[in-house]
């Protein structure tokens, strides 16, 4: 029964508890009336509720109820009856109330542990869980909302392999909180859908644009802030020979490629404003040609990771950390990538922190190999 379950689990806080509560009792009984130490024990009931499950704090109550009974009896001759009476009253009014305070310490825990499943079973229903796999791409990486606690904040990302072929996308949504989180929410399942059925990552960027727009027309509506928010769109098409691929840039960050052990920094496609702004500038949103090679890595990330400050206010060096790193295979790069962050900051992040680290799967890249041999 979830009630019957306390945060301590170990078997020895009870036995510890009990014997203060023996080793006080024996040193009042063989002190004399002058000193009545166990007076003080009431806080040891009150403690195994706060840390224990019900039945050990039962036989902790129990334990105390008996050793101060016995006190108040048989070690305080001078008391009067209604003294002794007072005395083991109050010592059942302390057990009982522990005993209170640990059922609604174990409800309050099982009601808070139903409440934390279900958002997380939603938040894992918004941003699926890294490694993404979307045909033959992988995509490892990391993702650490500013917010304690939540698993979702303002940033998004997500493959697909949609007839147009393999498309990406990472986000980062201006300002924080929940409306950050439906602006957010509105624009990843925007993508999702019209990643499946437009032609291009002009017209993907349309639909979200549109959808974002709507949703900020609400928000107004409701006397909230309108948000916008940036994004790096990538599509890889496989072509006979050699991929062709397209980079669309929302006002985003630059990716990095990193080819032959080499890191590049990529400003393809940039120019365009950020989703939810693009009805203030005249020129359309276009896309950038690329031609990936079958062995080369993305890197995506968000600006909560290139903006994040150390200690001495230096930005965190991605790049110079990800030249250091290029031997190492994606899911080993991702976890040293966030330990690193995580160190440079001091846990202290500012703005949520996204870094995808996208390449051909294995087993994609030997077929990919064999098919040019025999070719």
């Amino acid at each position: 029964m979830p009630a019957d379950r306390g945060t301590d689990s170990g078997r020895w806080t009870p036995v510890f508890l009990i014997l203060v509560i023996v080793v006080v009792a024996v040193l009042d009984a063989t002190t004399g009336p002058e000193l009545h130490v166990s007076g003080f024990l009431g806080f040891v009931p009150l403690y195994a509720a706060l840390r224990c499950s019900f039945r050990r704090t039962l036989v902790v109550a129990a334990a105390f109820v008996v050793c101060l009974t016995y006190v108040d009896l048989f070690t305080v001759p001078d008391w009067i009856a209604a003294t002794r009476a007072v005395g083991i009253f109050g010592s059942f009014l302390v057990a009982l109330f522990s005993l209170v305070l640990c059922r609604f310490r174990l409800q309050r825990e099982a009601l808070h542990a139903r409440t934390s499943l279900v958002a997380d079973t939603v938040q894992r229903a918004v941003l699926r869980e890294l490694p993404l796999r979307a045909g033959p791409i992988e995509a490892y990486g990391f993702y650490v909302s500013a917010q304690e606690g939540a698993r979702v904040g303002g940033d998004i990302y997500e493959a697909v392999d949609t007839p147009h072929g393999l498309r990406l996308m990472i986000g980062d949504v201006q300002g924080k909180g929940m409306p950050a989180i439906g602006a957010g929410i509105e624009v990843l399942a925007s993508f999702r859908e019209a990643a499946q059925y437009q032609g291009s990552l002009e017209s993907v960027a349309g639909r979200m644009e549109q959808t974002l727009a709507r949703y900020n027309t609400r928000s107004a509506a409701q006397g909230i802030d309108e948000r916008f928010v940036t994004a790096l769109l990538l599509e890889v098409r496989s072509m006979p020979g050699r991929p062709q691929g397209h980079v669309l840039s929302c006002g985003h960050i630059p990716y990095y490629l990193v080819r032959q052990g080499q890191v590049h920094e990529r400003r393809d496609g940039e120019g365009a404003l950020p989703l939810g702004l693009g009805a203030l500038s005249a020129e359309p949103r276009r896309s950038v040609r690329i031609h990936p090679r079958p062995d080369d890595w993305i890197v995506l990330c968000t600006d909560g990771v290139t903006e994040a400050r150390g200690k001495d206010g230096e930005f965190y060096p991605l790049a110079e950390r990800l030249a250091g790193w290029t031997h190492l295979e994606p899911a080993e790069l991702t976890r040293a990538l966030r330990a690193d962050l995580e160190s440079f900051t001091e846990g202290d992040l500012k703005d949520d922190a996204t870094v995808l680290v996208v390449r051909r799967s294995p087993d994609a890249a030997q077929l990919s190999m064999a098919r040019a041999a025999a070719a």
